[in-house]
């Protein structure tokens, strides 16, 4: 038997086995799986009488919300595309994106109003605009509510009557170099990575997940069908607010949390962090960026919940990595916790390598440096229109993701770096997440970002820049002394620069190349 993969299975499932419970929460509303349901039909039935149909893309601008959550299923529903676009992007990068995506209907928060207006004019192929939450009558933008009002709630849907390599899912990358790619993912891809994804994160319909990572962001994570397929509970956060985010967990009793580490770091140094019960949190799992030892101490000792490491790309629908350990390294806490801060194993399904230039596997010696690449039902169709960027980064059947790691003898990968990011002092290559690693350990500091910037003896040198906690302090002098205990002296800063905050994106990442460029901007090459 031979039966399409059709990620709506999930929302199907969660309705027929677990109709009455509440899914989602989204502030004072609440919507049980059967209503949820029923709006994302209303939504389907909506687009279709706007004439929206198979391969059109449909773009959202918004919060964390439950709107957008419905139109994960609404849209591929109809068999269009859904393109949740980064709300903190610039207008000249999101006209980019709507122009490039060839989006047929933008659906927008009414917050983001104003700049929707200013883009108008330049959007080449936008039919409809569908505002959300609005208080005003636009008239030229339908609104979001009335449209599902004059939709019927039900559907005729045939799960087998699909094409499973059809692309339902478009997300454009950050960009380190040009434009934005948009990587298109199908039916397939996620469908299989949340049949990886459930025994990877451990979820089941006991499973509350707050929506930290923004659903722009990939999927959420792989989030809005891997916790809809095993009926868990929805809560949804609009705004990264600290005090806000410990309310839910209280509230909601939420029972996991993914997040990069700035988000974890902010919420264990919020003044109120003792007043709440927090006691129904299991796991947090911090993806997006290493996390260090000292976080995921912190972690479990604070909050009581174990603390994970995990990784995935854009291209990879994402998760791939988890840093759980095995049962035979827990026989301490030192020891477990040193596996849960690695990279982690490959989830099942997910084929790993780590490769060195000449593509041959590096020992399993925790030294030996190579590019992670992989292999597996997960990784993207293509970057939409570019096929020549999609040939540089899946050769041989392999996605070069650009992630530098080393192997242990377990077979857990740790990154060391990115290919892009490592740096190269006279002739010693220099990860530059080993010494943010050390220097997030000290006390006093609360984030840190290390680089390399130019130096004409030795090519570069490193730098870091750090923010410290709030009412903590430490010297430039001690904290470089504090480093070259603990690692090579030719590894530590040769200078500390003390930053108020640093830029972030979307999902609380901090953004290394901003921080990086100003040093380089008077330079042809970005090494030297």
């Amino acid at each position: 038997m031979n039966v399409p993969l059709n990620p709506l299975e999930f929302r199907h499932r969660a309705v027929s086995l677990f109709g009455q419970k509440v899914g989602v929460v989204d502030g004072a509303k609440r919507f049980t799986y059967k209503e949820y349901d029923q709006r994302v039909n209303r939504l389907a039935n909506a687009l279709l009488k706007l004439g929206i149909g198979k391969g059109n893309v449909v773009s959202f601008i918004t919060y964390n919300c439950h709107q957008l959550l419905e139109s994960y299923y609404a849209v591929p529903q109809i068999g269009a595309i859904l393109n949740p676009i980064n709300i903190r992007l610039s207008q000249t990068e999101i006209e980019y994106i709507l122009n490039h995506a060839e989006t047929r209907v933008l659906c927008f928060h009414a917050d983001f109003l104003l700049i929707i207006e200013a883009m108008r004019g330049n959007l080449k192929e936008i039919d409809h605009f569908i505002v959300m939450e609005s208080k005003d009558v636009l008239d030229w933008a339908h609104s979001f509510e009335l449209l599902l009002e004059d939709a019927s709630p039900e559907a005729d849907i045939n799960l087998d009557a699909v094409d499973e390599n059809a692309v339902i899912e478009l997300f454009y990358t950050s960009g380190t170099t040009g434009q934005q790619k948009g990587v298109a993912i199908t039916n397939r891809s996620l469908y299989i990575h949340t049949l990886t994804a459930i025994p990877g994160f451990q979820v089941s319909d006991e499973d509350t997940l707050l929506h930290v990572v923004p659903l722009f962001h990939v999927n959420g994570w792989g989030t809005p069908h891997f916790l809809t397929a095993v009926g868990g509970k929805h809560v949804m956060l609009r705004k990264i607010e600290f005090g806000e985010m410990l309310r839910l967990i209280e509230a909601e009793k939420v029972t996991k949390l993914l997040g990069v580490p700035t988000i974890f770091n902010g919420l264990l140094q919020h003044p109120d962090l003792k007043k709440y019960d927090l006691s129904s949190l299991k796991e947090c799992i911090i993806g997006g960026a290493p996390s260090s030892y000292a976080l995921i101490e912190a972690l479990e000792k604070k909050i009581g919940c174990r603390a994970y490491v995990g990784y995935g790309l854009t291209e990879t629908s994402p998760f791939i990595v988890i840093a759980r350990p095995k049962q035979h390294l827990k026989k301490d806490t030192k020891t477990r916790r040193s596996y849960q801060v690695k990279t982690g194993l490959p989830l099942v399904g997910v084929r790993i390598r780590v490769v060195e230039n000449d593509g041959i596997d590096v020992p399993r010696d925790e030294i030996t440096m190579g590019e992670i690449v992989v292999r597996g039902n997960q990784v993207m169709h293509e970057y939409l229109k570019d096929q020549k960027a999609t040939d540089t980064v899946i050769v041989d059947g392999w996605l070069h993701t650009g992630d530098m790691a080393v192997v242990d003898s377990e077979g857990y990968i740790t990154i060391v770096d990115r290919k892009k990011d490592v740096i190269i002092s006279g002739g010693e290559n220099i990860s530059s997440v080993e010494v943010e690693k050390v220097i997030q350990n000290h006390p006093a500091v609360f984030e840190v970002v290390v680089i390399g910037i130019p130096n004409e003896k030795w090519g570069e040198e490193v730098k870091a820049l750090v923010v410290l906690n709030p009412g903590k302090n430490v010297s430039e002098e001690d904290l470089i002394a504090y480093v070259r205990d603990q690692i090579a002296n030719y590894k530590a800063p040769k200078s500390v620069e003390f930053r108020d905050e640093f830029p972030k994106g979307g999902t609380g990442k901090i953004l290394k190349r901003n921080l990086r460029e100003p040093y380089w901007e008077n330079y042809t090459k970005k090494v030297n």
